[in-house]
């Protein structure tokens, strides 16, 4: 696996997928894994089952699982990569949900995942500055 540091892992196929990443990594290379566990958007399938397999199969790899992409940490030791990050909307007609960056921050994200937010502003070196300026402030409100 040299193309990628990181990469998103389904649980779906369940543990031995992560057992054929972990060996598809050559030498010495440090690689690693983020597990899908929750979606942002209206009636996704990941229901509190699937959270619980993709919880143990993390667990079970804890040397290669770095987090999940999720909307709320859901197992600590992990990383929280919170997706459906936007402050222009709250949603949108395919039924994407949307948080406010401070928000996700605050409830405990560690990486705020921001996609047309920023891809779809006029000056995107503006948009993710403002990004980063809001997710900063939530981390702040989560010290107090």
């Amino acid at each position: 696996m040299e193309w990628a540091d990181i990469v998103t892992i389904h649980a779906v196929p369940g543990p031995g997928v992560v057992d054929g990443l972990k060996k598809a990594v050559k030498g010495d290379l440090i690689r690693g894994g983020l597990i899908l566990a929750e979606m942002s958007s209206k009636g996704n399938l990941c229901t509190p089952e699937y959270q619980e397999s993709a919880i143990g199969i993390a667990k079970q790899h804890a040397d290669f699982v770095l987090g999940f992409i999720a909307m709320r940490p859901i197992a600590d030791g992990f990383l929280t990569l919170t997706p459906g990050v936007q402050m222009a909307s709250k949603g949108d007609a395919l039924g994407q949900q949307y948080r406010e960056p401070k928000d996700a921050v605050r409830q405990g994200s560690d990486v705020i995942i921001v996609g047309r937010g920023v891809t779809g502003a006029k000056d995107i070196t503006e948009a993710a500055a403002l990004y980063q300026q809001e997710g900063w402030q939530g981390y702040l409100e989560r010290l107090k």
